[in-house]
């Protein structure tokens, strides 16, 4: 029997009722049965010291140990000034420094994202696949999942009631899946 892939979710939104944590969860649900998702949550990774890196704190080295056990990551992220949030970058940089100790070096990675503007995450994720490169991680290119006007996707108990949306986190779970395991032949 074929062990299941690990993927890792990331939200790159703090806020309890964040729509990127209910993309992650919807996800959850959508996972092929040749996988599983594993959901970290960020809140807690302190503002990144360059003087702390060789001795992390505790949150760092549990979200450091959570991207290695993983085969792939997902992201969710919103947008923020026409870039990612302060809090996923910052999560980024912790999981990838030292140089020499990046936790995603040569993962396989996707993302998606919700926001409840009219490009729904379009820029946040451009700068987010220009991080890949630097993290030396392999992105799937399609489907791009950029959920826009998410406050009418998603209702106030946090589902995601928009079919089309969830055929594509469907989609892009699997290709990620697929992805992952061409990698590692």
């Amino acid at each position: 029997m074929n062990k299941k892939t690990k993927i890792l979710g990331i939200a790159g939104s703090l806020r309890k009722n964040s729509y990127n944590k209910t993309l992650l969860q919807t996800a959850s649900t959508l996972v092929p049965n040749d996988a599983i998702l594993h959901i970290f949550d960020i809140e807690g990774i302190p503002v990144f010291n360059q003087d702390m890196e060789t001795r992390p704190p505790q949150k760092v080295k549990e979200f450091k140990t959570k991207i290695r056990e993983a085969d792939a990551i997902l992201i969710a992220t919103p947008e923020y000034n026409y870039s990612i949030p302060g809090t996923l970058k910052n999560a980024i940089d912790w999981a990838s420094r030292p140089p020499h100790d990046n936790a995603f070096n040569q993962k396989s990675v996707a993302i998606m994202g919700a926001s409840t503007g009219r490009l729904g995450t379009a820029r946040a994720q451009y700068h987010l696949r220009q991080c890949f490169v630097f993290l030396n991680m392999f992105p799937i290119n399609k489907p791009e999942v950029m959920v826009d006007h998410a406050d009418a996707k998603i209702d106030d108990s946090g589902n995601l009631n928009d079919p089309k949306t969830k055929q594509l986190i469907a989609e892009l779970i699997a290709n990620l899946v697929e992805w992952t395991k061409k990698l590692k032949q």
